[in-house]
């Protein structure tokens, strides 16, 4: 089985439920510190390819809920260079198999390409922030 890779906040409960989830169901993960990978626009771009600017930025970040950044209003060369310069606006986690890479945690969909079986249909939703509170997902 292709080892995934799984680009998480450190701290971050959502991502903890969602590793939790991969090792329940079996399967094998490293994981990426998302805010201290060496980030570039070329390496970043390949986990949104096919999906809209607005999906790509973090709703949870800090600028994002303060309404210092609107992400209905950004270009794809501007989402890229913000995440570069402030990982904490990334949509996470990230995850890599193999040279497949997209944002957003979809555990049946992982499991289709790993060829892992089961029935992971009640883990759709866990993407959503853990913490409500403003300042908590930093």
């Amino acid at each position: 089985m292709q080892t995934l890779v799984f680009f998480e906040k450190p701290g971050c409960i959502s991502n903890a439920k969602q590793k939790k989830l991969l090792s329940s169901a079996g399967i094998s993960f490293t994981t990426e510190n998302i805010l201290e990978y060496a980030w570039d626009p070329l390496s970043l771009a390949p986990f949104f390819s096919g999906t809209p600017v607005v999906e790509w930025i973090n709703p949870n970040a800090p600028a994002v809920k303060d309404g210092e950044i609107d992400p209905t209003q950004v270009t794809e060369h501007e989402a890229l260079a913000m995440m570069v310069n402030s990982p904490i606006l990334i949509r996470r986690p990230l995850i890599q198999v193999g040279n497949l890479k997209w944002a957003g945690f979809d555990l049946p969909y992982i499991a289709e390409i790993l060829g892992v079986s089961g029935d992971y249909a009640s883990t759709q939703g866990i993407e959503s922030c853990s913490h409500p509170q403003k300042g908590e997902c930093d």
